[in-house]
């Protein structure tokens, strides 16, 4: 097919801005598509948005493209420019100039008004073709969705006029800015910046998670389903499964972002990543079973994270730090991370951290983190306590330590 920089599926892209992202380092021959040629439209169409951050390398297998962004260099994310690349028809961009011009210093218009309107414009052009009444009330209920018409009832007759103009925000720069980096949905941020007089300059990121950009479709479609107490079909690959979605889980270490979902009966919990969703349906508006809140409480009472593990059994597991007469950090620290855990004191200088939940090798990182400070380690799960013994053998070795066997 011929290169476009413009397209008509968001799907598609996303999966090679992943590919190139994530999984940089790839040559051409490894990215799975069925076309050679398919893969460099797609990569010259990545390329057009985002030269600047494209990198290759090259080695025996050949070259390998991929996104190399330094967050403290980029003031706004540049994913966002792939969502406004969408495709559109001579048909689309005519009607696009002529409705939102007829329609300005007027009141409103009904249909009959918009398509003679329409015809006199057209009829002084040789190639000038008049769209038929259904197209137009088409492009006019799209544009009644985006925000640009409103449709109001004169009489018998229903019009439609342009909305209200957009509210200065001037004052609101820097908070449209922010929001636009930090915040789930943060693309709609970046439209509203184009509003402004100028872009919010003043914020640069430590972590600043960009891939997010990508999952905005798939977030925007779940919430409203979620607004609307819809059940919605999820599909990765060639897995296909229903779910009602209840609520999203973002890690502030990884920045990657969570659906938590039950099954339609209300009998299964899950989590599902939405960087693997490949598309959303919204299904039918779905009254969840009464008993479904209770079920969902005393589930989330005991989650560390988003892992449910088997959910046969609650795993327990605690240990014992040690902090000095000068170390309150060390206990405010426990207080304020303990999430569904408990923090009790042992002695002057030592405090117990313990907690019951559905899978403890979730919080292994956590527990690493006070490595040097940990004098009693217990954890139901042989996986967990093995693992974690493991690292204190590989860590002492590090530095020329004795082995010792594991409890």
């Amino acid at each position: 097919m011929a290169y476009s920089e413009l397209m008509k599926s968001f799907g598609r892209v996303r999966a090679y801005m992943r590919s190139f992202y994530v999984y940089g380092f790839r040559h051409r021959g490894e990215i799975g598509d069925k076309s050679p040629r398919s893969y460099d439209n797609e990569r010259r169409r990545v390329e057009s948005w985002l030269g600047d951050y494209l990198s290759f390398a090259q080695d025996a297998d050949g070259r390998r493209v991929f996104l190399s962004v330094d967050s403290r260099a980029v003031p706004s994310n540049p994913l966002y420019r792939a969502f406004r690349a969408k495709s559109f028809t001579d048909r689309d961009i005519m009607l696009h100039f002529h409705l939102l011009d007829l329609f300005a210093g007027t009141e409103g218009l009904p249909i009959f008004a918009i398509m003679e309107e329409l015809a006199r414009r057209l009829n002084t052009f040789d190639a000038g073709e008049l769209p038929d009444e259904s197209t137009v009330r088409k492009k006019l209920s799209e544009y009644e969705k985006l925000g640009l018409l409103t449709k109001t009832k004169r009489g018998r007759e229903r019009v439609y006029r342009l909305t209200e103009p957009f509210p200065a925000l001037e004052r609101w720069q820097e908070a449209v800015g922010f929001f636009s980096e930090a915040a789930p949905l943060g693309v709609i941020g970046s439209y509203v910046q184009e509003l402004l007089p100028e872009r919010a300059a003043c914020f640069r990121f430590k972590h600043h998670y960009l891939l997010n950009a990508l999952d905005s479709e798939i977030l925007c479609t779940l919430s409203q389903a979620m607004n609307e107490g819809r059940r919605v079909g999820l599909t990765m690959g060639k897995r296909r499964a229903e779910v009602l979605p209840l609520r999203f889980s973002i890690s502030t270490q990884t920045g990657r972002q969570y659906l938590f979902a039950c099954s339609p009966g209300g009998r299964r919990f899950s989590f599902w990543r939405l960087d693997q969703i490949d598309s959303v349906k919204p299904g039918e508006p779905y009254t969840p079973p009464p008993e479904l809140e209770e079920k969902r409480t005393a589930l989330e009472r005991h989650l560390w994270g988003v892992s449910l593990g088997d959910r046969q059994t609650l795993e327990h597991l605690s240990m014992t730090v040690y902090a000095g007469p000068e170390e309150d950090f060390i206990v405010q620290r426990l207080e304020r991370e303990k999430r569904c855990g408990r923090v009790e004191r042992l002695d002057e200088e030592h405090w117990r951290f313990r907690v019951e939940t559905w899978d403890t090798l979730e919080l292994l990182p956590w527990v690493r983190s006070f490595l040097g400070r940990i004098t009693a380690f217990e954890a139901d799960n042989p996986v967990v306590r093995e693992r974690f013994y493991q690292d204190l053998e590989a860590m002492s070795a590090l530095y020329g330590g004795e082995s010792h066997a594991v409890p």
